[in-house]
């Protein structure tokens, strides 16, 4: 048994859990980057901007806190505008477009923007009875979890052209009127009666009870778009952008149809697919007054 140590041994530097270290190339260089994270700006949802969006702000009863307008655009929608701010006695306040920019974050406010109060939704019964005063059988929107503001805007600016009754939309999950919305609508919100239900599913079931047949749109439908007959009182329901039509209001509908597609993609935007069912409900309705 060896109790001494070894004198041939050769030394090691360094814990025996270090690792040598590697000679530096002199031809790499270490560059560190230091990330730093932006704070989140708060959007105004009240701010809304763009020419026509603020002409049928001025057009509605809704109250108008203040409008901005650039410093020396005072030509021809401008002048519009600035006309009929002065027949609503509203407050105009002229600024350089440095200040629009910072107010909308750099969109494209065309040199106008209008902060207003918050908007206002309706009932479910307030679209009953506007179809009701017009004579006309319902024709709503039912929109399951619709998230991005753009396609909201989008469909309420079909909906109103198509001669839709009004818009459901569910206060959890989904997105409400914002002032992106109001832009992408092209002020066509405040032509069209939204509503924000707690519970999308039990109105649903409420409006079965008053005799509006419900369709519901999806790739899978049994029955094609163009060959279902939209008359009478119906709603139709348009699905979330990725997940479609939930579980739920599915099994709510009284019938699923489907848009025919032709092309390698198997999907359309939740806007367009919403777009092109509430034509064929309009298209129908005209030919059926022709009759």
């Amino acid at each position: 048994m060896r109790t001494g140590k070894r004198t041939d041994a050769k030394k090691q530097s360094g814990s025996r859990y270090s690792k040598p270290k590697a000679e530096k190339d002199p031809n790499v260089r270490i560059v560190k980057q230091i990330i730093v994270k932006e704070p989140e700006r708060k959007v105004d949802e009240n701010l809304v901007y763009g020419r026509n969006a603020v002409i049928e702000i001025l057009k509605s009863d809704r109250s108008i806190e203040v409008i901005y307008a650039a410093d020396g655009d005072k030509e021809g929608s401008i002048l519009k505008i600035l006309g009929m701010a002065k027949d609503r006695n509203a407050l105009v306040k002229f600024v350089d477009r440095k200040k629009l920019d910072q107010l909308t974050d750099r969109a494209n406010h065309q040199g106008i923007a209008v902060r207003v109060t918050d908007f206002v939704y309706s009932e479910v019964s307030d679209i009953l009875r506007i179809a009701k005063e017009r004579k006309e059988d319902p024709f709503i929107i039912l929109l399951d979890e619709i998230e991005d503001p753009h396609n909201l805007g989008s469909i309420i600016r079909t909906a109103e052209l198509c001669g839709a009754h009004g818009i459901v939309i569910p206060k959890r999950r989904s997105v409400g009127v914002t002032a992106t919305v109001y832009k992408t609508s092209a002020g066509a919100v405040e032509n069209m009666a939204v509503a924000r239900v707690t519970n999308l599913a039990q109105e649903t079931e409420e409006l079965k009870k008053k005799g509006v047949f419900i369709y519901g749109a999806d790739m899978e439908g049994s029955v094609l778009a163009h060959e279902a007959d939209f008359s009478g009182p119906c709603a139709l329901v348009i699905g979330n952008e990725g997940k479609g039509i939930s579980r739920i209001m599915r099994e709510k509908c009284d019938q699923v149809v489907s848009i025919p597609m032709v092309g390698k993609l198997n999907s359309l935007n939740a806007s367009v697919a919403g777009g092109i069912l509430m034509y064929e409900v309009m298209k129908g309705r005209i030919l059926k007054s022709d009759k």
